[in-house]
This record gives C-alpha cells, structure tokens and sequence, in this order.
C-alpha cells in the first residue's frame, strides 16, 4: 500500500459547533466529534497521500469560507470544493470572490436534500453556473438516482462545464438493485463533460454487509467511465460504517480487479489530477 501514490477526490473536515456546521449530530455517533488535517493525516500513516480535495459538508458560505482558511497553507489540501447558493442574485459575485483563492476549484450544491429532482434545471441558476465556467470552477454533482435522467439533460445544457458525478450517484447497494441506476448511467458515461467518482458506495450499503457485495456497482462505474474515474475516501464519512481509511483503499482495488500500475495510477491519482486542473505530479 505505501507504494500506491494516492490523490484523495473526495474528503471533509468539520468542527462540531462550528461555522456554519450543523452535521453531523448526535445520531452519527461514530462522526459526531471534529475531524481535522491532523486527523487525516492519522488516519493516513504510512500511506502515500500525495493530495486531496476537500469537499464542503454543509450548505452555508461560512462552512466555506473556514474550509478555505483552514487549508491555505497546508500542503496536502490542494483543492477546496465549495458551495455557493446557486439560485440567488448574489451567485455571480460570490463565485468570483472564492474563484480569487488558488485552492477553490469547483461547487458543490447539494443536490440530494433538494426535494424537487429537477431542481438543477431551474433558470435562475443559469448566471451561477455560467459564472463557474467564467471562472474555470468544476461542478461535483451529489445525486441519487433519482437525479441520473435530469442530470443528462443539465449537462447537455452546459457541455463545456466539467461535471463529475459523487459517490457512482449513490445507488441503492443496500438492497441489491442496480435498474435503472445501471442504465441512466452508462447514459450519462457517454458525456465527455461528465466524470465518476469511486466513493462513498460503502455507506450506501446495509450494516452488516461485506464490501464485495459492492462488486456490481464498482464494475460498472469502471466499465462506463473508465479512464474517468477518480477514486475518493469520503473519509470521514466511511467511518459510519465502521472501516478504516485503509479498508476503502484494499477494497476498491480488490474490487476493481487488482488493476495494473498505469491503470491504478489514473484511478487513484491521475483522473483526479485532470479533471481538476491539477497538473501533472
């Protein structure tokens, strides 16, 4: 493991309390405590963590902005994914205030806890989102599969804007389904605007459930996307599930085949690196 270079696409950090953070609460217990750079550097000894990209938790720009001061001068950090209300007037001028900090490389709205599915089609999000492709920022699409059909539709609205899909989109893994999951995204694989991240599939599943049941999703979110697929701890979230960081890091490359050397660097360093910007090693 110490030999495999890791670029995290997918962690957090909170502080219980803190600005503007209201999750998690006492019924996650397991994550109901502040996880912070040191933290993940505990729970990274001995591994080659060559990078991550931090991934907002909370829908609220204080949340963003103490990310950003948190992680300005850590090496590790190399790129901060926000949130932004993307629906208000202030949009615009709030994405090029944060598009101004070197680590701030996409948003994050957070889809999942919108009711209305379609909710990202709305026409009062159009000069949020063109201030992103004006800034260069890369848009992390929280879904469900609920989302898949709409999201194909948003992203042929926007081609030029740099999508990537968290968690496979969160399949329902707990209880074995993978229609129409399955289809909607291989659907939407057929973007090039469009990337996948392998991550978060292990609190989809039921307490209890082995990791390999896992073997279904993880190979068609390869298969689909392939070289543009970027694995992600969603550490400390995993946690939930009672794994280590270092469990997700063996069962991902168990579940994906036991890859070769050019394939597992593209997996777990290289589509991160390109799809936000990062340059090369």
């Amino acid at each position: 493991m110490t030999a495999l270079r890791i670029l995290d696409s997918h962690q957090h950090f909170w502080r219980i309390g803190g600005p503007g953070q209201v999750w998690p609460d006492g019924e996650w217990p397991l994550l109901h405590r502040d996880f912070l750079p040191h933290d993940l550097r505990g729970a990274t000894q001995g591994m080659n963590l060559t990078g991550t990209i931090l991934v907002q938790s909370q829908p609220d720009d204080l949340d963003t902005d103490w990310m950003l001061d948190l992680v300005a001068d850590d090496p590790l950090v190399l790129g901060v994914v926000g949130w932004v209300a993307l629906e208000t007037a202030a949009a615009p001028a709030r994405i090029a205030q944060l598009a101004r900090h070197l680590k701030c490389v996409g948003l994050r709205p957070m889809l999942q806890s919108i009711t209305d599915s379609e909710w990202i089609l709305r026409d009062d999000l159009s000069p949020a989102i063109a201030a992103m492709l004006d800034h260069g920022l890369r848009f992390d699409a929280l879904v469900q599969p609920r989302h898949l059909p709409v999201l194909a539709r948003f992203a042929d609205r926007w081609p030029d804007l740099p999508i990537v899909i968290d968690h496979g989109a969160k399949p329902h893994a707990a209880d074995g389904l993978l229609d129409p999951w399955r289809g909607d995204l291989a659907a939407l694989a057929g973007r090039s605007n469009i990337w996948c991240k392998l991550s978060g599939l292990r609190t989809e599943q039921a307490p209890g459930q082995a990791a390999d049941a896992l073997a279904p999703y993880v190979a068609h979110i390869l298969d689909s996307f392939r070289d543009r697929v970027m694995w992600g701890s969603d550490w400390p979230v995993l946690l939930h599930m009672g794994d280590s960081y270092g469990d997700w890091v063996d069962d991902a490359l168990r579940l994906a085949g036991d890859p070769d050397a050019a394939t597992r660097a593209r997996l777990f360093e290289g589509a991160a690196r390109a799809f936000y910007g990062l340059g090369t090693a």
